[in-house]
């Protein structure tokens, strides 16, 4: 099992996921609300990581780019083995998931 608990784990690939960035909107992915879920299996000394995210359209031109990019952040993170991506559309993505930061930042508040 890996030196590091599974919350620490979490809070790097969290630390990851907020330095990808969608195009139209100047936030990253995570703190648009477009990560629904991580979880983390344990696989030997590293875990395996899945997540379950959305985009801010379906017809997004840059879905599969940011999707990689997802997936990537196991090159970045010793404890992950790999890093699997649902692509989700149920719930839709709307403004109620921007993070308050986000909403500040866009002048939403």
């Amino acid at each position: 099992m890996s030196p590091l608990g599974q919350e620490e784990v979490k809070k790097k690939v969290i630390a990851m996921l907020e330095q990808i960035y969608d195009p139209e909107i100047p936030l990253n992915i995570y703190t648009l609300g477009l990560i629904y879920n991580i979880n983390l299996i344990p696989l030997g000394e590293q875990f395996i990581c899945y997540i379950e995210m959305t985009l801010t359209s379906p017809a997004c031109p840059v879905a599969e780019s940011l999707v990689d990019q997802v997936k990537n952040i196991a090159y970045f993170i010793e404890e992950i083995e790999a890093v699997e991506v649902e692509l989700v559309f149920d719930p839709p993505w709307s403004q109620e998931k921007l993070s308050y930061e986000a909403k500040l930042e866009l002048g939403l508040l």
